[in-house]
């Protein structure tokens, strides 16, 4: 239904006084600006805020400035929002009517009231500032803000679009920044990424990956995660959903905690590690014993041995000269004076052997008991081989054996005891002459990094490998077992060779396989000096 025109002008005369009136009814006062900057309306409310002031109405046509120093000259405003100066406090209030200036700001007054100021601008260039006391509000802020940064632990608090509204001091610290003012305002991703680079908070993956799970733990209606620093703290990080939509964020000191958990976590590996040493320790034990328990029924066995193979080789000898003497006493009336000397040889014989037997154990033991005095002197090693080439050359050739000594030079001089060397080179030769089965004998000298090295080498049948490791203990023979086939020797000669070569600061070396001859090679040190 259409009304007349001046029915009309009366309707939206009645319509604005009405909304004059309800804008009057209102708990915060409002006051609007026209493009000029003059003040075209504020409501009753005004006058409710700054009681020095006129009446509402009064202020019409007035600029915002000219309400401001209204304010200062009436004593409404704080001293402390002025300790800055008036023009600058001035200044900060007009910033609203600025395009895109519309930031609220709080106002505090001298009777310790919060006034806070909202400015919006309408199409028609108009500014609207909405003028609310926030006393309580802002109160109960402060007590909350006073309860945060007396708190031991760190506070954080953002609103529904995930901006910081809230902290304290000690997440700022956190954060990797001086002041909480540099933090409000920011968005949580902003501040994460900031703390994961500045060095602050101690990440094990990188930056991208660590900000990722962080992310992922603040979307989480009830997210939790240990963050640690770089001295050494550690804090407990729990983040929940409020009901505004908002995120609160508290961070509990574990430090001691988390110490505590370290230290038992090493404690029990060093428990573990130190409990694998003791079983190591104990099969390492275990094993000593098995093996000193052989050792000690090897040893009993050799000594059985031993006792057995010694008391066979001095009885061979023995039985000898008393069966050759008691024949010759029996028989004395009717032997012939060849069958005397026969027997006589025979004693003579037995009795040279067991004299060797005899003089060879106590070589062995004096050098084992460390007292064997040697008399070293520089002698020439090609020299003493030709004179040993002469003396077995009867005995070789009624076997049908040629010694070949041309690889004897002289000149090669070892530093040695005549006596015991001679005896060495004896024995040598004299084994080869008795049990090689071939019919050449090599005799060869060269010198060598280790020493002079003086070889007697045969073109028999040679010996096993087993034969070749065992003949060098004593009473031991080639291809016979212990104890056994004794009509050639004890078995003592190549161990008194070996222990006089190691006693002269040398070495006895074999060599042999079986159809490829025997060699037996024995190292001694060089002369320092020319004999």
């Amino acid at each position: 239904m259409a009304y007349p025109a001046h029915l009309a002008e009366t309707q939206d005369s009645e319509d604005a006084a009405a909304l004059l009136a309800a804008l009057d009814c209102l708990r915060c006062a409002i006051t609007i600006f026209d493009s000029s900057g003059r003040l075209v309306h504020a409501n009753a409310h005004l006058n409710y805020l700054f009681r020095s002031f006129p009446p509402h109405r009064t202020l019409l046509g007035r600029s915002y400035e000219e309400l401001i120093r209204l304010e200062i000259a009436g004593e409404e405003i704080a001293p402390q929002a002025l300790s800055g100066g008036t023009k600058p406090f001035i200044a900060q209030r007009l910033r609203q009517l600025r395009k895109n200036e519309f930031a609220p700001q709080d106002v505090a007054l001298s009777d310790h009231r919060v006034v806070e100021i909202k400015a919006r601008r309408d199409q028609s260039d108009r500014t609207v500032l909405l003028w609310t006391d926030v006393t309580a509000a802002r109160a109960q802020l402060a007590r909350l803000q006073e309860a945060v940064s007396l708190s031991a632990e760190a506070f954080a608090f953002y609103d529904a679009n995930d901006r910081l509204i809230l902290a304290n001091e000690l997440y700022a610290h956190l954060c990797g920044v001086k002041a909480v003012r540099d933090l409000i305002g920011k968005t949580f991703p902003e501040i994460a990424a900031q703390g994961a680079n500045s060095g602050r908070i101690v990440v094990d993956e990188t930056p991208e990956r660590w900000l990722e799970r962080r992310l992922k733990s603040h979307r989480d209606a009830a997210g939790a995660v240990t963050i640690r620093t770089n001295t050494g703290e550690a804090y407990l990080a729990r983040d929940r959903a409020s009901p505004n939509g908002g995120r609160v964020m508290i961070f509990t000191d574990i430090t001691d905690k988390v110490r505590a958990e370290t230290a038992l976590a090493e404690q029990g590996h060093a428990l573990a590690d130190a409990n694998a040493q003791a079983e190591k320790q104990q099969s390492y034990l275990a094993d000593l014993a098995h093996r000193l328990d052989q050792a000690s029924a090897s040893v009993n066995s050799a000594k059985t041995t031993l006792l057995r193979t010694m008391s066979h080789e001095l009885k061979t000898p023995l039985n000898a000269i008393l069966g050759f003497s008691d024949l010759m006493a029996t028989l004395a009336d009717n032997m012939s004076p060849a069958q005397i000397r026969e027997y006589a040889g025979l004693v003579h014989q037995g009795g040279n052997n067991l004299l060797k037997i005899i003089n060879q154990i106590m070589d062995l033991t004096k050098i084992s008991a460390g007292r064997y005095d040697l008399r070293l002197a520089p002698m020439d090693a090609g020299g003493v081989l030709w004179v040993m080439r002469e003396t077995f050359l009867p005995r070789a050739a009624a076997r049908g054996i040629a010694i070949d000594a041309d690889r004897c030079p002289v000149g090669l001089i070892v530093q040695a005891d005549e006596a015991v060397f001679t005896a060495m080179i004896h024995a040598l030769l004299e084994n080869a002459v008795t049990f090689t089965s071939g019919n050449r004998i090599t005799l060869s000298v060269h010198a060598s990094d280790a020493g002079i090295c003086v070889t007697v080498a045969d073109n028999g049948n040679g010996v096993t490998a087993e034969d070749l490791a065992r003949i060098q203990e004593p009473f031991e023979h080639a291809g016979q077992g212990e104890g056994t086939g004794h009509s050639q020797g004890a078995g003592l000669g190549l161990t008194l060779i070996k222990a006089f070569a190691e006693l002269h600061g040398g070495a006895l070396e074999l060599d042999s396989r079986l159809g490829e001859g025997f060699r037996a090679s024995v190292t001694l040190p060089p002369s320092p000096v020319a004999p």
